[in-house]
């Protein structure tokens, strides 16, 4: 009795030594099953925020038609970084819309506003068309005022 059941136990199992078609590897990938020698997708290509525009032309742009831009990583809603965080903390807190630009978003801004202020780090702050500096100056700014009173000078314009 014991010699039937190891019979069958090997005719249905495979890895006992009997290849069966299941057994077999299969490959998922069939050169025959996509005749046309173009991919069945293509991505589209990213759009960015800036569109055509050259990055440089771009910044320009966003400094002189915002009374406060902020070039940062990620978004308000959405920081990547501590100091993007606390920058964008800072300018909310002020009560005064404000501008943010996605620097990881769109790689030439992000290198190319390194090269347009002359300062090498991230975030950057402009306020009426002229750098302020990062989030460290913007931070010492909120807390002797000078901050709030740029900014009501600003907007009182």
């Amino acid at each position: 009795i014991i010699m039937g059941i190891r019979k069958k136990i090997k005719k249905a199992l495979p890895i006992f030594g009997r290849k069966t078609e299941a057994s077999k590897p299969r490959s998922s990938y069939n050169p025959n099953q996509y005749p046309s020698e173009e991919p069945v997708f293509t991505p589209a290509e990213p759009k960015l925020a800036r569109g055509d525009v050259a990055p440089r032309e771009y910044i320009k742009q966003m400094v002189s038609e915002n009374k406060i831009v902020l070039f940062m990583k990620g978004s308000p809603q959405q920081p990547l970084c501590g100091f993007s965080a606390n920058a964008s903390q800072i300018l909310g807190a002020s009560g005064k819309p404000y501008a943010h630009i996605d620097v990881i978003a769109d790689y030439e801004v992000r290198e190319d506003i390194k090269t347009f202020s002359q300062w090498p780090t991230l975030p950057q702050i402009y306020l009426n068309g002229e750098f302020l500096g990062g989030s460290d100056i913007l931070k010492e700014m909120n807390e002797d005022g000078s901050l709030k009173t740029q900014i009501e000078e600003a907007f009182a314009e």
